[in-house]
């Protein structure tokens, strides 16, 4: 059984855990607690030199880093891949942007103001600039939901889950997710697909 290490409220975290959800997948969760030296151990750098989670091992003692990365490897043979190239690479763009333009700002803002250890950054300058960042990110989401059900083609893909796993916790980050009906709608029916399961969710056992 592949392993997944990582920390459950984190949003990064929550994408393999959603997509194995989803697709049925069946996988180990361990824990990294920032209470007793989380990604910084020796141990855990000694798997991720990078020091970050989530951390996929798979059976054979293989490792992969990076949340997107181990969505592509995980989803790649199921139904949130689409089998069209261009959707294949429309997907992956919706998955650029949701690092390069969403998460840094919308997650960002929201792990300034959510954990007590980081609030010591949240100056007000910085709580700002994140603020009209992530807005604007959450507008271009609005704008292409409009007239989509789902970010690529008919169904959900990789790229609905990597942008749900912040999106859907932005309020917490102090954005208006009332004032984007298209995104709100859009929330409603990721929650709603089969085998759904929140952020707070970990296999048992």
């Amino acid at each position: 059984m592949i392993t997944i290490y990582g920390m459950q409220d984190s949003g990064n975290c929550y994408k393999p855990r959603l997509l194995c959800a989803l697709a049925g997948i069946a996988f180990r969760h361990v824990e990294v607690s920032m209470l007793d030296g989380g990604t910084k151990r020796p141990d855990f750098l000694a798997m991720n030199p990078v020091g970050q989670v989530p951390l996929l091992e798979l059976e054979d003692g293989r490792r992969l880093a990076e949340s997107d990365a181990i969505l592509w490897h995980l989803g790649e043979t199921t139904p949130f891949v689409p089998a069209d190239p261009f959707e294949k690479s429309q997907m992956l763009q919706w998955m650029f942007f949701e690092q390069n333009g969403h998460e840094m700002h919308v997650a960002g803002r929201r792990s300034l103001l959510v954990y007590p250890e980081r609030r010591a950054s949240a100056t007000p300058e910085r709580l700002e600039v994140a603020l009209q960042r992530g807005t604007s990110a959450l507008a271009v989401m609005e704008a292409h939901l409009e007239t989509r059900r789902f970010f690529v083609g008919e169904t959900p893909s990789l790229a609905d889950i990597a942008l749900f796993a912040y999106t859907h916790v932005a309020d917490e980050g102090g954005f208006d997710l009332d004032a984007l009906p298209a995104v709100t709608a859009w929330l409603t029916r990721i929650v709603e697909l089969p085998g759904f399961r929140p952020m707070s969710w970990l296999p048992e056992g």
